[in-house]
């Protein structure tokens, strides 16, 4: 299991000096991940990190596409390919229905044909292909073709068994948020590897913290993710685990725990986790140097 680093506002607010400094503490993981939220463009984060690391895959998890044209998308998506030297994965998602209408006014139905139609568009377009395509949600005619851009792989935020199927039917793979063990190995998994070709990337984000006092971690999680449980898109999954919240789902202990726990991830099949470091300065700089120490690659027996 490849251990990338989340960096930005999951994490809590953050300036453009926060966004490079968790970057660079990530130099030597497999990936740095950048979450669409309120503030900070998603893409826009993970070229600032490129820097800071030039070796990881850069991946957004996710960038949700009903505010975003594909043509927007694939041009925004092929200049941070430009920019990076072609190490971007781009993680798409539905995003959260109640955002979607009550902030922007967009409708929120029918996420999982919308994103089968968005799809069928948007990777000939990051192919640097012309489009001309007049569908029951979208239209769309043109290209955003830029030179020496290579087409990044397309992952999909799936968590219902539509989406799933989805993800293994039209993209490279999926990300999960707030999605446990349980539900990963008896849900995810197997879903999204039955409907694929080939095996999946199946990617992992979850709160995680190195610390002496779990329960006091979990709840101070369960408090800053409190949406995740009360929206239905991550209450379903929470229910499915058979949680009460986010505290519940997240990696909390010492090192030798949390260890314990990625390793557990692996073997229900997740191919990459996503790790969103919580806690306070020093709690999440002693979890990136556990991170640090099973992910790197290049050092030896340290990987999960």
């Amino acid at each position: 299991m490849r251990i990338g680093i989340m960096i930005g506002e999951v994490r809590g607010p953050a300036t453009a000096d926060d966004l490079r400094a968790q970057a660079a503490a990530a130099d030597g993981l497999a990936a740095v991940w950048s979450a669409q939220a309120l503030g900070w463009d998603a893409l826009t984060a993970l070229v600032l990190a490129a820097g800071q690391t030039p070796t990881a895959e850069l991946g957004t998890a996710v960038v949700p596409v009903r505010q975003r044209h594909p043509l927007t998308l694939a041009g925004q998506a092929l200049s941070a390919q430009a920019a990076t030297g072609n190490r971007l994965t781009l993680g798409i998602g539905a995003g959260i229905g109640a955002m979607l209408t009550g902030m922007y006014g967009l409708a929120a139905d029918r996420p999982v044909a919308y994103l089968r139609e968005y799809l069928s568009v948007l990777r000939p377009l990051l192919r640097g292909e012309q489009v001309e395509h007049h569908g029951e949600m979208i239209t769309a005619v043109g290209t955003a073709a830029i030179p020496g851009t290579e087409p990044p792989p397309v992952l999909l935020a799936a968590l219902g068994e539509r989406m799933l199927r989805l993800a293994g039917e039209a993209a490279d793979g999926t990300v999960t948020w707030m999605a446990g063990r349980r539900t990963l190995e008896t849900h995810v998994v197997p879903l999204i590897t039955a409907a694929a070709a080939s095996p999946p990337r199946i990617v992992a984000g979850l709160p995680v913290t190195v610390t002496a006092d779990v329960d006091d971690a979990r709840e101070r999680i369960a408090r800053y993710y409190g949406m995740a449980a009360r929206v239905p898109e991550y209450r379903a999954t929470l229910d499915r685990e058979g949680v009460a919240g986010p505290g519940d789902v997240a990696l909390a202990g010492d090192e030798s725990a949390v260890a314990r726990q990625l390793g557990l991830l692996a073997e229900a099949g997740v191919t990459d986790f996503a790790a969103a470091p919580f806690g306070t300065v020093a709690e999440q700089a002693r979890t990136v140097r556990l991170l640090r120490a099973v992910g790197a690659p290049g050092v030896p027996d340290n990987r999960v």
